[in-house]
């Protein structure tokens, strides 16, 4: 690759930093065996390949991936919806990543994957970091949505 961009650290402490995160995850894949829920920790971590959207839309457009890793703590409950805990070579398309305040500042985030499928995490707070971790790598393709294809 000619350029490579500066490994990401990400902060999540609101809802705005929690978009952000999200923009930089949007087509993530994610292997079900990468999901590390830690009920006495109160802690998820989810190890991510994200696709990197800056290089794709940069000057000299690289299609590539980045491993990287979402943490969030103080996780009151984990659920999952359309993800089969045992299947741990199942693989998830991470389309983004929501939080809706319930009572202040309590709430739920989202995690919104293709094919109807959902993490939901009950949290006392937003407290969460995503974090490149380092292997960068091309990729054939570049993820097209429908409501790209349609233009």
């Amino acid at each position: 690759m000619d350029r490579v961009a500066e490994p990401l650290k990400f902060t999540v402490l609101d809802e705005e930093d929690l978009e952000v995160v999200s923009t930089h995850l949007q087509d993530a894949v994610i292997k079900v065996a990468d999901v590390i829920w830690q009920p006495q920790a109160k802690r998820l971590v989810l190890g991510v390949n994200r696709f990197d959207w800056e290089q794709a839309v940069a000057d000299k457009p690289q299609n590539c991936r980045r491993r990287a890793a979402l943490r969030f703590e103080r996780v009151q409950s984990f659920k999952c919806r359309g993800v089969d805990p045992a299947g741990k070579d199942g693989v998830l398309n991470l389309l983004a990543v929501e939080f809706k305040e319930t009572e202040a500042p309590s709430g739920a985030v989202t995690l919104i994957f293709s094919g109807d499928a959902a993490m939901r995490l009950e949290v006392e707070c937003l407290e969460a970091e995503l974090v490149d971790l380092g292997p960068v790598w091309n990729c054939t393709g570049r993820p097209v949505h429908a409501v790209e294809a349609k233009d």
